[in-house]
């Protein structure tokens, strides 16, 4: 009986949580190692799965990278990067292209619905989500030397309406964070810097990065330190500071540019704890550090 009754008192926590939430739209990003781990991808669909039928419209937007990076050595190309970012010629966009949508995106969707979800798979570039440019990028030592990166792109602009469409078909959106370009050109987009923009169009109510870490901390790497809370002038700080740094700097660079183009919170949480998205978001505590203006 208490053990039933402990459970009652968790969705009683939650209750003003899915109230204030109900019919606001949530985009994740999730990516990385972890994507490569089936109980990781499980739980994390299992908790997306949720806030739908709870009422809330989350729109997930995926990476695929060490994906993408085993088919091109299996068509022969070695995977090359540039400050962290994936050179891509056309022979690797085509690769980029197949792996993340008819491969990443299809089998998240697959799953989704075997969980018993509703999911929809979306095309940054074919469904014209995502207008973008070629992404200038200069050497970091050579700051007037600039790198071509080939066909990595940048956002220009987000069209919003078929995902909203999706969203108010009690659907689950799934994106490959692929752009299209002027000219007909498909361009590969960090997934982060998409999922920020995704958001910021939508105007939606968080943005949730789903990671290796369990959030922004005062020390690098010691737990107890974890800032559960930090608005944007803080958080510049801490990167003139070199607190942040790596590979948390593009996440924390998207959230900021998230919250200040309309999101209102967003956070960073660790993908390796158990119903991590729903204690983040349905308790009184949450897990990670949330991010505002």
């Amino acid at each position: 009986m208490e053990k039933a009754i402990s459970k009652a008192a968790v969705l009683i926590e939650a209750m003003p949580y899915i109230q204030r939430f109900r019919d606001k739209v949530v985009v994740i990003k999730f990516g990385g190692n972890a994507m490569d781990d089936k109980i990781i991808t499980d739980n994390v669909l299992k908790d997306i799965v949720f806030m739908e039928l709870v009422g809330m419209k989350p729109v997930l937007v995926h990476g695929g990278g060490r994906a993408i990076s085993e088919e091109m050595k299996k068509a022969g190309k070695e995977p090359v990067f540039s400050g962290g970012l994936r050179v891509t010629d056309l022979e690797t966009i085509k690769i980029v292209e197949r792996t993340l949508f008819d491969a990443v995106n299809k089998e998240l969707v697959s799953s989704i619905k075997k969980i018993g979800g509703r999911a929809k798979s979306i095309s940054g570039n074919k469904d014209r989500i995502i207008h973008a440019g070629k992404k200038r990028f200069f050497d970091a030592e050579n700051p007037e030397k600039e790198i071509n990166l080939g066909y990595v792109g940048e956002v220009k602009k987000v069209n919003p309406a078929k995902i909203r469409k999706i969203c108010g078909s009690d659907m689950i959106p799934v994106i490959a964070p692929l752009g299209y370009g002027k000219k007909g050109e498909v361009f590969n987009i960090n997934a982060d810097h998409a999922a920020a923009d995704i958001a910021s169009a939508l105007k939606a109510e968080k943005l949730v990065f789903l990671t290796n870490v369990k959030g922004v901390m005062v020390n690098r790497g010691e737990e107890e330190h974890l800032i559960p809370s930090i608005n944007v002038v803080e958080i510049e700080k801490l990167k003139t500071s070199r607190v942040i740094t790596g590979g948390m700097l593009p996440k924390v660079d998207s959230c900021i540019h998230a919250v200040r183009s309309g999101v209102r919170k967003t956070h960073i949480i660790d993908v390796k704890i158990q119903h991590s998205l729903l204690l983040e978001i349905f308790t009184d505590k949450g897990i990670g550090t949330e991010i505002i203006i």
